[in-house]
Order: C-alpha cells, then sequence, then structure tokens
C-alpha cells in the first residue's frame, strides 16, 4: 500500500519490527505517508485490541516505535511480520524547521519523532544537535543511528550508566551556554518539558515542545486530551488546548522574543 487516506483506516501489512531498547520497538510498514511531517501522529487499530496514537518515526517508509508498557500497546508489538495493523492518519500539528542551527532534545521515547525531524534538517544541510535523557543505559534509544546520519548527540542518564549523570536538562544548558540554536525542539516527559520551556525564556530561544495527552478521536471532538489549564496558563496557550487537534506540538515564543516582535510591528 503506498499512502494513508487522513480521514480514513487503511490497512498496512507489518515489514519488519526492530527493537530500540528494553521495551521498545520500531515497527516498519509496507507503505509511507508522503504528507506527513515530524511530530505528527496516527490512530493504530488492531481487532480486539482496540485503537491508540503512535507518533510517526518515519513516513517513507512509514515507521512507528512503540514502547511495549501495556496491553494494547504489548498486543501491536507481538503482531508477526506481514500481519496487518489499520491506521488512519496523519493527525495533528508537528514540528516546523526554523533557522539553520537546531537543539532537539528527547526524553525517553520521545526520541523517536525527533530521529524524524534530525533526518529532515540535515538533509536540507542544517546544523543538529541532540540531546537524550533517559533512566539508564538500557533505556535510551537512537543514539548511533542519530551520529550515523550526521547529528551532534550528548547523553545523560538517571543513573549514570551513559554519558551525563543527572538530568537531560544540565546537558541542554550546557550546549546552549556554548552553541545557542535558533529553535529548540522537544518530545518526552510534561516536566522535562516545563523545565526545557523555562530555559528557553531565560535564554531567549523560540521553543516547538511536543505534548502528551489521552487521545480517544484524533480530531478535536471528545476533548479528552485537553492540556492542564494551568500548563495552558504557563506556556501562554489559550484554555482548552487540545493535544490532538492543537497540538501534539506547541510553538512557543520567549517573552523577549515577543516584546521585540511588538516593537517592529508597532
Amino acid at each position: 500500500m503506498s499512502s494513508c487516506n487522513r480521514g480514513l483506516m487503511q490497512a498496512y501489512k507489518l515489514a519488519r519490527v526492530e527493537q530500540e531498547n528494553a521495551t521498545s520497538y520500531s515497527l516498519w510498514l509496507d507503505g509511507e505517508l508522503p504528507n506527513a511531517s515530524p511530530g505528527q501522529y496516527v490512530m493504530v487499530w488492531l481487532p480486539c485490541v482496540g485503537e491508540r496514537p503512535f507518533s510517526l518515526h518515519s513516513a517513507s517508509p512509514l515507521a512507528l516505535t512503540i514502547s511495549c508498557v501495556g496491553p494494547s500497546s504489548k498486543a501491536i508489538c507481538a503482531l508477526p511480520p506481514g500481519g496487518t495493523l489499520w491506521l488512519r492518519g496523519p493527525f495533528g500539528k508537528g514540528y516546523v524547521l526554523e533557522g539553520k542551527n537546531h537543539m532537539l532534545v528527547g526524553g525517553g521515547y520521545g526520541a523517536a519523532p525527533l530521529t524524524y525531524l534530525a533526518e529532515e534538517a540535515l538533509n536540507r544541510g542544517d546544523e543538529v544537535r541532540v540531546c537524550l535523557g533517559a533512566a539508564s543505559a538500557k533505556d535510551l534509544m537512537f543514539v548511533e543511528k542519530l551520529r550515523e546520519i550526521g547529528a551532534d548527540v550528548y547523553v545523560a542518564t538517571d543513573d549514570g550508566s551513559q554519558g551525563t549523570q543527572g538530568l537531560v536538562t544540565a546537558v541542554v544548558l550546557e550546549q546552549i551556554l556554548h552553541h545557542k540554536p535558533d529553535s529548540l525542539y522537544a518530545c518526552g516527559p510534561t516536566g522535562m518539558l516545563m523545565a526545557l520551556w523555562d530555559l528557553c525564556e531565560q535564554h531567549n530561544i523560540v521553543a516547538q515542545l511536543s505534548f502528551e495527552g489521552i487521545i480517544r478521536c484524533g480530531i478535536g471532538l471528545c476533548g479528552s486530551c485537553e492540556l492542564n489549564e494551568s500548563l495552558c496558563a504557563k506556556l501562554g496557550l489559550p484554555a482548552g488546548w487540545l493535544v490532538c487537534h492543537d497540538g501534539p506540538v506547541a510553538k512557543l515564543m520567549p517573552s523577549q522574543a515577543k516584546a521585540n516582535t511588538m516593537t517592529r510591528e508597532g
């Protein structure tokens, strides 16, 4: 199958499965999504299991990286090559590359969509630095792949089993001080994203952050993925911001950049 119709569910055959870390697998399918962008997601359905959202690891060929931590994700990961998955999408707003010097920050399996983004940036001839954080070395993903395609990769683990010991935000700050990026792009736990936003505010860096939510419909109807009101207020997003439709990627302008824009427009 060549491509997926965004509004209709279509069947794809599983071509191969690659284990990425202790609990995560990349599923390569027999098609592509030529109009997709990094940071978007698809809804994946398996009979008797249900439907789940997964971000894209690659659009051409089509690949999803799945952390097998619950019954539905384990059932999807257990599908043998040649088995069938049903997809609809892509949905949501993805990342948009801005500038020529990019910093990508991934926490845990948040590295998957950023690998897709890094490939696009490097294909343009841009400069790409990637900071990856995880609990331990066994939880890291795509470190070597990112280095192979030409990105500079920096690693932090909570237990110090690989790279710098501690939070990935400390590594990010060090890189900002040495190589301030035009834009920062991130995917991972909400706590990490909020800490990164604080850094972006302090150093006047535009951020594109991908948020998680309980996505059920994928089209903004059910409201189950509405971002917490207090987070919206801190980020400057409108109340009722939906991860599935308004995001998952939010572009955030630091206060100084907003002020500069208003001055120029005035």
